[in-house]
């Protein structure tokens, strides 16, 4: 067991990475992760019956209307996600961005994804927020 640890350590030690992509890795992984919400963004007002029907189908559904409109919060939250998406995509008002992004994704994630059969999707956004705690805690960094 020592040996192949010690073994995976090497392996990992020589691994290639020019320093290029050192330097460039956290702005391809800021306009990634970015992607995620402009696209997903504008579904929410191109895809707007589909996603008001996983509303309707979801458990936490009454939670939701008790809130608000289901099509009126997926507007907002769309807009919330192509606008600060592009935002942090650019690299302006990273930390802002990040917050918002992650404040509006976690009621989505609570009401849509804490359903039976949707643990990937819930997964992959526990995954998104990390990423996004990841920028917001990017204090000081000028860009």
């Amino acid at each position: 067991m020592r040996a192949t640890l010690a073994w995976l350590r090497d392996l990992d030690r020589g691994l290639w990475s020019p320093r290029w992509l050192a330097h460039r890795a956290e702005t391809i992984f800021r306009i990634a992760l970015s992607l995620i919400f402009i696209v997903g963004g504008l579904g929410h007002f191109v895809q707007l019956d589909e996603m008001l029907q996983r509303i309707d189908e979801s458990p936490w559904r009454d939670q939701v209307v008790a809130i608000g409109d289901p099509a009126m919060l997926l507007w907002l939250s769309g807009g919330v996600f192509v606008l600060f998406g592009l935002l942090l995509a650019l690299g302006l008002q990273q930390r802002l961005s990040a917050l918002l992004l992650f404040v509006t994704l976690v009621p989505i994630t609570l009401s849509v994804h804490i359903a039976p059969g949707h643990s990937g999707p819930l997964l992959k956004n526990v995954a998104i927020l990390g990423a996004l705690f990841f920028f917001y805690a990017q204090r000081g960094r000028v860009r």
